[in-house]
């Protein structure tokens, strides 16, 4: 076996790796009101940083919702 391709147990521990941690991530941002697919960004270097910013900052649809501000969003 060569250094430049993945095993079997290499990619199982990533397949894993991204289940453990993109579920949890996929019902945190479905609370917020955003679609869940957004987790997916998690996975891409440096944009999941700026991502995590304006979440982080940005009016979430399900506040402006309790506030009776607009109609939802997302439908969930």
């Amino acid at each position: 076996m060569t250094m430049d391709t993945f095993g079997f147990w290499q990619g199982a521990g990533m397949l894993l790796f991204w289940a453990v941690f993109l579920v949890p991530l996929w019902r945190i941002i479905s609370k917020a009101g955003y679609s869940g697919a957004w987790a997916l960004i998690s996975l891409i270097p440096f944009i999941n940083i700026i991502a995590l910013w304006i979440f982080a900052f940005a009016k979430w649809p399900n506040e402006r919702v309790r506030r009776g501000d607009e109609r939802p969003l997302v439908n969930q």
